[in-house]
């Protein structure tokens, strides 16, 4: 069994223990995605770590949008629900890149891409190629990828 799933299942026990319904709620729902991916495809198998940050990470997007799509909604005890269990997805997941942490990682990518031969908007290939690597499971996508458009399109 990997050790992030171990954690998990742990932390789920105690959370049963203590009658925190927040939590073991949380984490029996991402187990439940834990299985679900491991039992996918053509073969069962057992999920590496990296493989079960990516379904924790999955599952805490899923939670940030529900927050926001409940708020926009005038549902401000689900939003509030929603935030919170993303907030308790967060312990389990690395910490995330600051913006200026974020932003020096993508100039360095804009520079080497310019150093390349791509420039402007159509490098923004080229930089993601560059720039993913890097800071996989660290920022979000649609950060990264604003991040980039912005330094691009500052030239």
């Amino acid at each position: 069994m990997t050790t992030l799933k171990a954690r998990l299942k742990e932390d789920l026990t105690a959370s049963i223990r203590e009658r925190d319904e927040l939590r073991s709620s949380t984490l029996r729902l991402t187990l439940t995605a834990i299985s679900k991916e491991e039992v996918s495809g053509t073969t069962a198998r057992e999920l590496s770590d990296d493989e079960v940050q990516k379904v924790i990470t999955r599952e805490a997007k899923k939670r940030r949008e529900a927050a926001e799509a409940f708020a926009q909604g005038g549902r401000a005890a689900q939003a509030e629900r929603e935030k919170a269990e993303g907030e308790v997805l967060a312990e389990y997941l690395p910490k995330q890149l600051s913006d200026d942490e974020l932003e020096r990682i993508v100039a360095e990518a804009v520079a080497e891409a310019k150093g390349a031969g791509a420039v402007g908007p159509r490098a923004m290939g080229q930089v993601m190629k560059i720039v993913n690597p890097k800071v996989a499971g660290l920022a979000e996508g649609g950060r990264v990828a604003a991040t980039v458009k912005k330094l691009l399109a500052a030239g």
